[in-house]
This record gives structure tokens, C-alpha cells and sequence, in this order.
């Protein structure tokens, strides 16, 4: 992992500004979906990647009541 040096506080509502530089480095925008995951004493805040809601494939997806189907769900459903 790379160290930044960048130092942030937790606000009165549990927030923390991710610097600009640093979001724009990963791909993360204004209301990018993130994902936050725990590993021992570690917080990993990462892009979020869509699923299919079936059977979690990232290939070929549809959207459908804002849920993400792949093809070969949807054709399963067919």
C-alpha cells in the first residue's frame, strides 16, 4: 500500500473528505458508489463494481428495476 501522507479527522457525523487529488487518481467521482471493506485493523475504501444480481458475473449486464442482470440470467428467465 502506498502511504500519501495525507492525515484526515473524523467528523461529529463519522465523515472524511477524501482528497480531490487522490479520488481523481482512483476514477472516483461525485456520487461514485464505493465500497467500504475491513481487513484485521485496516479500512479499504475501494470503487464499487456492478454485479449481476444472480449470479454476481461483471460481463454483459442489463439494468432492470435498477438491479443489474446479466445476459445469461436473462435469458434464463426467458
Amino acid at each position: 500500500m502506498k502511504n500519501t501522507g495525507v492525515r484526515k479527522i473524523v467528523d461529529d457525523l463519522g465523515r472524511i473528505v477524501i482528497p480531490k487529488e487522490i479520488r481523481k487518481s482512483l476514477g472516483i467521482d461525485i456520487r461514485t458508489p464505493v465500497e467500504i471493506l475491513v481487513e484485521g485493523d485496516r479500512m479499504i475504501i475501494q470503487r464499487s463494481v456492478s454485479t449481476c444480481v444472480f449470479c454476481n458475473s461483471e460481463d454483459d449486464l442489463t439494468e432492470y428495476k435498477e438491479k443489474k442482470i446479466c445476459a445469461k440470467c436473462l435469458e434464463g428467465l426467458r
